[in-house]
C-alpha cells in the first residue's frame, strides 16, 4: 500500500469518527459506499470536506464523474493525484 493510500484510509477514519477502525480494516480496492465499508450520502459529504481541505480536491455539484470519485481508496488516491495535489 502506498503512502497517499494510507493518508486517505487514515483521512477517511478520522473525518468519520471510525474508530473502532484501522487501515488495515480498510482495503484499498472495496467500495467505500453500500454493500462495502458501508458509507452513506452524510459520510461522502464528510469525506468530500476532509479532501478539500487536505488536498484541496475541487468537485463540481454537477460531476457526473464524482460517484465514480469517492468508489474505493484507490479511486479516491487517483483523483488527488489527477489534481496534482498529492503530497
Amino acid at each position: 500500500m502506498n503512502t497517499l493510500e494510507q493518508e486517505i484510509k487514515t483521512l477517511i477514519i478520522e473525518a468519520l469518527n471510525l474508530e473502532h477502525m484501522s487501515q488495515e480494516d480498510i482495503a484499498s480496492d472495496i467500495p467505500l459506499f453500500g454493500e462495502g465499508l458501508g458509507l452513506d450520502s452524510i459520510d461522502a459529504l464528510e469525506l468530500g470536506i476532509a479532501l478539500k481541505k487536505k488536498y484541496g480536491i475541487e468537485l463540481g455539484a454537477g460531476d457526473s464523474r464524482t460517484r465514480e470519485h469517492f468508489r474505493s481508496v484507490l479511486s479516491l488516491a487517483a483523483l488527488v493525484r489527477s489534481q496534482g495535489k498529492a503530497a
